[in-house]
């Protein structure tokens, strides 16, 4: 049975990059994986160092969905290379949510969401759910790394 997650305060809510796990990236600290990954979008150093100052990270991710902001040229060819980057820092600087994600097995991980398509199931379940797959390819890599 597919272990499904979305809200942080949920059984898996720690798989969401919402979860209050900080991450370092490039030398800076991030208050979640959020933050890191809508910041990615962007060269505009303003625009960077507000979604990394953001209060939460629903306003970060809003900030990262701001169009009137210039996206990188190559976002979408590296957007799933710097999800799994975000991903992989958290899980191995926090054993709590490490634990948890090695807990699953080999069990299929979805990010049940009605409005992504890409990252998530989607309203029917026929998303892509590249976050689910990056968490499965992050917990075999700590595999080999933990244990």
């Amino acid at each position: 049975m597919p272990i499904r997650f979305y809200r942080v305060n949920e059984p898996y809510g720690l798989f969401s990059n919402f979860s209050p796990h900080p991450i370092t990236m490039d030398g800076k600290r991030w208050p979640t994986t959020e933050h890191y990954f809508q910041a990615q979008k962007f060269t505009d150093p303003a625009q960077f160092a507000a979604i990394r100052a953001a209060k939460s990270p629903m306003i970060a991710a809003r900030l990262g969905r701001d169009r009137k902001a210039k996206l990188r040229r190559d976002w979408e060819s590296v957007k799933d290379d710097v999800m799994r980057a975000a991903v992989l820092a958290k899980f191995r600087a926090h054993a709590d949510a490490r634990e948890l994600l090695l807990s699953t097995g080999d069990q299929q991980i979805i990010e049940d969401t009605t409005d992504d398509h890409y990252w998530g199931c989607g309203t029917r379940g026929t998303g892509r759910n590249r976050l689910g797959q990056i968490l499965e390819e992050v917990r075999a890599q700590l595999r080999a790394e933990f244990e």
